[in-house]
């Protein structure tokens, strides 16, 4: 990584809040914040689209080889997701795609070029980078690295009123049932597992607003 890049990496599980952290946080620095988990939902996206068999690693694979997934940045230095030309930001948070993305997370051919190309945007700018692996996979050499968790029960309540903001319906129930099932195949998946670095600090947003989490972050950097 280029000298004078700064890479900041939150990992975590899902709810936790780190996507919004990490989107303020770079706001704040006034660098790019790379969304890797949107980049995973893209090709689930896909595959879905094309109703593929998502246990087939190998089609898997050679989908993500022919397909492009790039970033445009907004005004506001946060990075849009498209899926081969085609802005998908919106429709990537839709239940079906957040319900399959573990079959995508899973394929290590899948997971090989995402690595590759998340590196590549990490070269060419400083970021603030949230998912599961960034600080123990992609970016081992990250300047400051994050593991933010928060209590089960508000994860789910936090995901259950994006959703319902969005307009979508959802059943509580099922939607914690969901969660606690992602939470075991991020945690025990063979390639690219949900862990905590060696080297990651811990930041708890439990009760925390998502401005009182970057606060708690921002002492902990140090520019």
């Amino acid at each position: 990584m280029p000298a004078d890049h700064l890479i900041i990496t939150l990992d975590g599980p899902a709810g936790a809040g780190k996507s919004t952290v990490a989107k303020s946080l770079a706001g704040r620095l006034g660098i790019s914040y790379l969304d890797t988990g949107a980049m995973y939902r893209a090709m689930t996206l896909k595959a879905l689209r094309l109703k593929m068999d998502l246990s087939d690693e190998e089609a898997l694979t050679i989908l993500a080889r022919n397909t492009k997934i790039a970033f445009k940045e907004m005004p506001d230095g946060s990075l849009n997701i498209t899926l081969d030309g085609e802005d998908v930001s919106v429709a990537i948070r839709a239940p079906e795609v957040t319900n399959n993305t573990h079959f995508i997370a899973k394929t290590p051919g899948v997971r090989t070029l995402m690595v590759a190309w998340q590196r590549a945007i990490g070269m060419s700018r400083s970021i603030v980078t949230d998912g599961r692996d960034q600080g123990t996979v992609v970016f081992t050499d990250a300047r400051y690295k994050f593991y933010v968790d928060a209590d089960v029960e508000e994860r789910v309540q936090r995901r259950y009123k994006e959703l319902v903001a969005a307009g979508k319906p959802v059943d509580f129930e099922q939607l914690r049932k969901d969660m606690l099932e992602r939470d075991q195949k991020d945690f025990s998946r063979a390639v690219g597992p949900l862990k905590k670095a060696h080297d990651a600090i811990t930041v708890d947003s439990t009760g925390l607003t998502v401005e009182g989490t970057v606060d708690k972050i921002m002492k902990l950097i140090q520019l």
